[in-house]
């Protein structure tokens, strides 16, 4: 019998709805010209695990004091396995950003580049075409709302960010890899 770990990481092996989510987020930041970038590989990470995971993003919005942080999330993703967060080398946050980031660069939609140290994260006009295709979509939909409340509510810098991240889930630091987060 596959443990936890290992189903999800079967689950997880199509990354077309990684690389979707993260177009369609990188986008959402990317204000109406698509000329702003996302600061930093911590910060797309912590912007996309309170993406990901639906009942985390509304735990935030209720720290920030958002007065209706409904998100209107489907139950699959909550109760779904692929809604189970499992502890990996990074926190919560998904160690393939890096590979994600090459393989959308490779096709053309994302632009990475570099300021002093910081990983400078934007999308190409065919990354905005591919984005705004994906909104449409019925199965990004839910996607689409939570990118624009993140962008409303939780556009924080990198640093201040990871302090909120943590600070409102204090659970996330203390599993060890593998475990899985129990939300």
């Amino acid at each position: 019998m596959a443990t936890l770990p290992e189903i999800v990481n079967y689950l997880e092996g199509d990354d077309a709805l990684h690389l979707g989510r993260l177009l369609v987020l990188i986008d959402t930041f990317g204000g109406r010209n698509g000329e702003k970038q996302i600061e930093g590989l911590t910060k797309l990470a912590k912007l996309d695990f309170l993406l990901r995971y639906p009942d985390y993003l509304e735990r935030a919005l209720l720290a920030r004091d958002v007065l209706d942080p409904s998100i209107g999330a489907h139950d699959f993703e909550r109760h779904s396995i692929e809604a189970r967060m499992v502890r990996f080398k990074y926190g919560p946050w998904d160690h393939r950003y890096r590979r994600f980031l090459n393989t959308l660069a490779g096709r053309g939609l994302v632009a990475v580049g570099a300021s002093g140290r910081t990983i400078m994260i934007g999308l190409t006009e065919r990354g905005r075409r591919a984005a705004s295709s994906l909104r449409e979509e019925p199965e990004y939909a839910a996607i689409a709302q939570r990118a624009i409340l993140l962008k409303r509510h939780l556009d924080l810098s990198a640093s201040t960010l990871m302090e909120f991240v943590y600070k409102t889930f204090p659970e996330l630091a203390s599993l060890r890899m593998g475990e899985t987060i129990e939300q």
